[in-house]
């Protein structure tokens, strides 16, 4: 059997939305909130006030592994591979421990459950169309489509999780950023073991 090869395509070049925005000497958000907003009254238990770069990180990661887990649920009953299968079934497991984390982010920063980013083309992100494309392959092809989207979707994370750790405000949300990035490497570690295991994978 020939070895799965991942050739990776240029990332998606659709417009970006832009995410991060740059913090201002100090560690304040270079974003500033609407008019007539009024600035949030500080207390001795007050949690940390979350800054753009915060916001833009989990809004966007939250979706990112929802996506993720989609495509590995398919991989880890359809994979022809059994390694493809066992490692998509684990990275499943992990993505949606990581989820329940992200959303309970989310709630401490007061913000909502929903995905601000629906029908937007994001690199790193599995859409509606790459769903269907993978639904639609079988055989060594459809380890390939997988292995090759979940390879983007775990260097986009781990280098948006990246500026999170350098940009970002609140301690809990770059504590987290910091546990996705050690798990993507770790991750990418496996899967490209995985990919050049030569005539072991077809």
């Amino acid at each position: 059997m020939n070895p799965v090869s991942l050739p990776l395509p240029p990332l998606r070049r659709a417009a970006v939305l832009v995410l991060l925005c740059a913090p201002a000497l100090g560690g304040a958000a270079g974003c500033s909130p609407p008019p007539g907003t009024p600035p949030p009254t500080p207390t001795a238990t007050s949690t940390p006030t979350a800054t753009a770069t915060d916001v833009g990180w989990v809004q966007l990661m939250t979706p990112m592994n929802q996506q993720a887990v989609k495509l590995l649920t398919l991989a880890a009953t359809r994979a022809t591979e059994p390694r493809v299968r066992g490692f998509a079934g684990r990275l499943r497991t992990e993505q949606e421990a990581e989820l329940d984390r992200l959303r309970s982010l989310l709630t401490r920063m007061g913000l909502p459950g929903t995905d601000v980013h629906a029908g937007h083309d994001m690199p790193g992100m599995v859409t509606v169309r790459d769903l269907e494309a993978a639904r639609a392959a079988e055989g060594p092809a459809f380890d390939r489509l997988v292995l090759v989207q979940i390879r983007d979707h775990l260097r986009q994370s781990a280098q948006v999780s990246r500026s999170e750790i350098t940009s970002g405000g609140r301690a809990d949300a770059r504590e987290l950023a910091a546990a996705l990035v050690t798990a993507r490497e770790a991750s990418l570690a496996e899967l490209e073991r995985l990919s050049g295991a030569g005539r072991a994978l077809g």
